[in-house]
């Protein structure tokens, strides 16, 4: 199981997508999932609406910060707004990071992605059944808004198809997470060959969970 900390480590709210919470999370060793959208023209990190200060991080500063690590570990961008498919790329090309995928596109800005080649995942959730582009995505995101439906044959089928796969963990929605941590690591070892990434506010303690014999 690879582990990807959700919007950096951090122990207090107001530390997710900080510079310090991705900075902790590379130098653990952990890739990250962080949110993407535009603000005057320049493409910065944030989660919701931003408003112009100081403290806020382009993406351009994510990853400097990234790279000054030296590691090549997966990012999950989270894109929020449409249309940032040509600054992106430039970004994405700039700081040659070949470790990523986007995901979260409306469909039609989903086409936009496609059209660039830039990595993507589809979704599927119990919202969302029939996951869109599916042949195109290079893998799934995998949500439990309110239940625990993902199973093996979910993941290996995927997993036959040449999918990459993130699941994200309950404890992101605020929901029990032990228990469905459990499956998940029996699940990752029956698979053997496909790894899978798992996506949570915890990493530190998921790191121990599933490298635990």
């Amino acid at each position: 199981m690879e582990i990807l900390s959700h919007r950096g480590c951090w122990k207090l709210q107001s530390e997710k997508n900080t510079f310090e919470a991705f900075d902790k999370s590379f130098s653990l060793g952990f890739g990250t999932e962080t949110d993407i959208r535009d603000l005057d023209g320049e493409l910065v990190i944030s989660h919701d609406m931003p408003v112009k200060e100081s403290t806020i991080l382009t993406v351009k500063d994510f990853f400097s910060i990234y790279k000054k690590h030296n590691l090549d570990l997966p990012l999950a961008l989270n894109i929020k707004s449409d249309g940032l498919q040509e600054s992106l790329l430039k970004c994405l090309n700039e700081y040659q990071i070949t470790n990523y995928f986007v995901f979260d596109m409306s469909v039609p800005d989903t086409l936009g992605y496609l059209r660039s080649e830039i990595a993507f995942f589809t979704r599927e959730s119990e919202y969302e059944k029939k996951p869109s582009f599916y042949d195109e995505a290079n893998g799934l995101w995998l949500d439990e808004f309110k239940s625990h439906w993902i199973d093996f044959s979910t993941l290996k089928t995927h997993a036959d198809c040449k999918k990459q796969i993130c699941i994200v963990s309950p404890d992101l929605h605020k929901r029990p997470y032990h228990s469905e941590w459990e499956d998940y690591k029996r699940w990752d070892k029956q698979l053997k060959e496909s790894k899978i990434m798992l996506c949570t506010d915890y990493p530190e303690e998921a790191e121990k969970f599933f490298n635990e014999d």
